[in-house]
């Protein structure tokens, strides 16, 4: 395979990588602290660096359509249990582990749901974007609740958190790709710059 002619999709595959092995990084920081919670987490940062290093090859090369697409299908898996295990960390801190253990299965099943629905309807990112809002908005409302009540260690971290990752999903849906909006970043890579600083935060939070 050949190295990606446009200069928008090298700086995108780029941003992947960075987003991965900062995800992966996390991960295993998560993976070594004992307890239901942060496991929870680190599956859904593992998921996250898994899409993201696969998503790098994906704009990096030049690759047949039947393999485009071929390599888009465990890259949505990955994202739509990622996004699943988001929710559950969320309702675990927001209801307690007994509450996350019953959604680990719904949100497992809404996962598959999603990339089943990526192959019903391919080619198209808005359908991650679609079901990401839902996930954030729900985890928006948990810790700005939490961080309101002063309930919660780490809410306010988390809560900036889950806003910059909302924010990074706006420009990612509003953007154009192989459109500059600073260099040779177009919203793809943009995107994976802001969701980089709010993983951060959430990061923060969760420690």
């Amino acid at each position: 395979m050949l190295i990606h002619p446009s200069p928008y999709e090298r700086v995108t595959a780029l941003t992947d990588v960075l987003m991965g092995l900062l995800a992966a990084f996390i991960s295993f920081q998560l993976f070594i602290i004992s307890g239901f919670r942060h496991s929870v987490w680190a599956w859904a940062f593992g998921l996250l660096a898994f899409s993201s290093l696969l998503g790098a090859g994906a704009h990096g090369f030049v690759m047949s359509e039947k393999t485009y697409t071929r390599l888009w299908m465990p890259i949505n898996l990955s994202l739509g249990l990622a996004l699943g295990m988001f929710v559950v960390g969320a309702v675990n801190d927001l209801a307690g582990e007994s509450a996350a253990r019953i959604m680990i299965p719904v949100m497992t099943i809404l996962g598959i749901a999603f990339f089943l629905v990526t192959l019903w309807k391919p080619g198209t990112f808005m359908t991650f974007i679609a079901y990401e809002a839902l996930a954030m908005l729900f985890a928006f409302a948990a810790y700005g609740y939490l961080f309101f009540a002063g309930s919660f260690s780490g809410s306010g971290w988390m809560l900036s958190g889950v806003v910059v990752t909302i924010l990074a999903a706006v420009v990612q849906a509003t953007g154009k790709p192989g459109r500059g909006i600073v260099w040779y970043f177009d919203n793809n890579g943009v995107f994976h710059v802001i969701q980089m600083i709010g993983m951060v935060l959430l990061w923060a939070g969760l420690k």
